[in-house]
């Protein structure tokens, strides 16, 4: 008797309707959007690449300025050392030597600093971009009926009525009419000292 009321109730399950366990997928309405053309001609973000441009120029020029007198400095070091012929450097020339590098090492510090500046000012610009469009693509799907978005450049081909780029480039625009171009400082995290017994 078990095993016929077993039996009849994988025979009814299997009968049932699959909608009854699983809801349907509503059809894909794609829309496409091509991303570079929008984070290019953004008005905030063309403002934020050009300032962003002048930081690494001012970059190479500080680069320049560093490096030109200390490979000149570096090489006059080098001749005089070169002269001594294997002799022992006097202390006059250990001094300089040791100046030398010392303003090597602080150069090569300054630029790291500001390069990494510069790649964080880069991520907190399209961090600010990213966070604003988030909200832009659930606000043009809606309004054009789409529930799927893709970037264009994931695609093989598409039509152009698929095309949203206008309508996400005039939402940005009106979203995010500036962008801070220094990132913020990062907050200095507390130091926990070890509590002694």
């Amino acid at each position: 008797m078990k095993r016929l009321l077993i039996s009849a109730s994988l025979i009814v399950s299997a009968v049932l309707p699959s909608a009854v366990h699983a809801q349907a997928i509503p059809a894909a309405v794609v829309a496409v959007v091509d991303l570079e053309k929008v984070t290019s001609q953004c008005n905030a973000c063309k403002t934020a690449s050009a300032a962003l441009r002048s930081q690494v120029t001012g970059l190479q020029n500080r680069q320049k300025a560093l490096v030109g007198p200390l490979e000149t400095e570096g090489k006059a070091i080098q001749a005089a050392l070169d002269a001594l012929n294997g002799k022992e450097p006097d202390a006059a020339l250990k001094t300089r030597a040791q100046t030398w590098e010392t303003k090597r090492n602080q150069a090569a510090q300054e630029l790291q600093r500001q390069q990494q500046q510069i790649q964080a000012n880069q991520q907190y610009v399209q961090k600010q971009v990213a966070d604003k469009l988030g909200p832009i693509y659930s606000q043009v799907m809606q309004r054009r009926g789409a529930n799927v978005m893709v970037e264009i450049g994931q695609t093989l081909a598409s039509g152009a009525t698929l095309d949203v780029t206008n309508d996400v480039l005039t939402a940005l625009n009106t979203a995010l009419p500036t962008v801070a171009t220094t990132a913020p400082a990062q907050a200095a995290r507390p130091q926990t000292q070890p509590q002694g017994r």
